[in-house]
């Protein structure tokens, strides 16, 4: 139980920075919503779908890699470091720069014409991200959670006062006479191009500051470190465009798939902002997923030579969806209260129901990430490009097949589908070449209850809104009480083992 709580303590201090981080998406979309309208909403869905579909390729599976290649290899940290690092310079200069140069032919083929500097902003984006990526890295290698942590606090509040100020505030000033309109060159019509811009200037402000809290790098490539690190990182790279495939192909391919006049009073840009409104709501399981992932992954490898290992993450994952599916029910069933933070008549809520449907392939997605250790730890990354392009494939199919058909189900489907086929065929091979004993039997039950509970509490409708609440409410604590009673054996063993200690 030891690891356990040591993973749940850096669970906590890595969620704290990772949910600031990410819930910046889902909170500044009140923002957009309230201030932008919903073709600039579906912009923003859109363009940073691209950007998370470049992320990929810009850090070619390498963040990983440094990882193995860190602990268990009998290499100097250090140097692994300074060579991963280096590397990762060099081949930003050369991604970003083709991304600067392709940018007018970005901005015809996703139709915006003549706004090819919205692509050479994200040029730059990417860039920082990338050149950041391992030095991060290092501060989750070396425990460093709270310098991690800040860092990303830091970027979090520059993020949303660049937002803040470029949306909100200037405007408010221009209007009300207390700045010039032509005030810095300030654009009134620009609505996406603001977004970017206080990505661009936070990301870029924090770069100085991540480097110096996890050491400057001394420029080093040496073929005997650097050539086993590609090769085990190539597979992943693989995995990891099929695997940003999965997740984004319905943003980025929506507003291009959906038929025009599908959803009346609607152009597809719009509507393709109420489904990336619903995408954000849902994200907020993906937070969780992330903050574990942060500490997960170097403990997982940390204990990859403990004889009782396979043990630990049979437990770790047990925990892991008995939380989660708890988390799925609490979102679902207060979807409704959600809506209030939303401007009235625009329609926003009119997607809410396919969001149980993305928060279950999101939690199959972290389910995935559990059961992917196996390959990781026996260096058989070649099984991640194997299921992730099957995952593709389907999310590929499902979208291009149901969104026209479907609408927003089908894109929230294309998710479920892809997860669900990615878990079960790494639960396969991964029973196959490295056991683990996953409490499989209990943990599909009370994913199926989860999921179910979650529907029901969507649909209940009472007329008052605190027993309407109370009511919906009321089933996240019956599935809780659910869980005590199946789990009862393993609960009063650890309360007896408290009691002992």
């Amino acid at each position: 139980m030891s690891n356990l709580k040591k993973l749940a303590g850096q669970t906590a201090i890595y969620g704290l920075s990772s949910i600031l981080a990410r819930s910046i998406n889902f909170l500044m979309i009140f923002i957009y919503t309230s201030y932008l309208n919903k073709e600039v909403v579906g912009s923003f869905t859109g363009i940073y779908a691209l950007i998370g579909f470049l992320n990929i390729i810009f850090s070619y599976g390498m963040e990983t890699s440094f990882f193995r290649f860190s602990t268990g290899k009998n290499l100097d940290p250090e140097k692994v470091y300074n060579n991963t690092q280096s590397l990762l310079v060099i081949s930003t200069l050369i991604f970003g720069s083709s991304v600067f140069l392709a940018a007018p032919w970005l901005a015809e083929v996703m139709d915006y014409p003549g706004q090819a500097y919205l692509f050479r902003w994200t040029a730059l984006i990417l860039s920082f991200d990338a050149i950041l990526a391992i030095p991060f890295a290092k501060l989750r290698l070396t425990n460093r959670a709270f310098a991690f942590a800040g860092a990303k606090m830091i970027n979090v509040l520059l993020n949303v006062f660049f937002n803040l100020l470029l949306i909100i505030w200037i405007p408010i000033l221009i209007s009300n006479g207390n700045l010039p309109t032509d005030f810095l060159g300030y654009k009134l019509d620009w609505g996406v191009e603001y977004i970017l811009l206080a990505n661009l200037f936070a990301n870029g402000l924090i770069i100085p500051y991540v480097w110096w809290k996890a050491g400057f790098f001394r420029f080093s490539l040496d073929k005997e470190i650097l050539q086993p690190m590609w090769k085990y990182a190539i597979p992943l790279l693989f995995m990891g465009l099929a695997g940003v495939t999965n997740e984004l192909v319905s943003r980025l391919s929506f507003e291009y798939l959906l038929p025009e006049n599908f959803y009346p009073g609607l152009n597809t840009r719009e509507a393709a902002g109420i489904f990336g409104t619903s995408i954000k709501l849902a994200i907020l399981m993906n937070l969780v997923i992330q903050a574990f992932k942060y500490a997960a992954e170097p403990f997982f490898f940390g204990k990859s030579t403990d004889k009782n290992s396979p043990q630990l993450y049979a437990q770790v994952m047990h925990a892991f969806i008995i939380f989660c599916s708890v988390l799925m029910i609490a979102i679902s069933v207060n979807l409704d209260l959600v809506a209030y933070l939303f401007p009235k008549d625009e329609g926003y809520d009119s997607a809410f129901y396919i969001v149980p449907v993305l928060l279950m392939g999101y939690l199959l997605l972290g389910i995935y990430f559990n059961l992917s250790i196996w390959f990781k730890i026996t260096d058989k990354t070649k099984y991640s490009f194997y299921i992730t392009l099957v995952g593709a494939m389907v999310s590929l199919i499902v979208v291009f097949t149901l969104v026209p058909i479907l609408g927003y189900l089908g894109g929230a489907l294309s998710t479920l589908f892809c997860y669900l086929v990615m878990t079960v065929l790494c639960y396969y091979f991964g029973q196959k070449h490295f056991p683990i004993p996953y409490q499989t039997g209990k943990g599909v039950l009370y994913l199926l209850i989860a999921f179910g509970f979650s529907y029901v509490g969507f649909y209940l409708k009472i007329d008052s809104l605190i027993l309407g609440f109370l009511a919906k409410n009321s089933l996240i604590l019956l599935f809780i009480i659910i869980i005590g009673l199946l789990e009862k054996k393993r609960l009063t063993t650890l309360i007896r083992g408290k009691q002992t200690d």
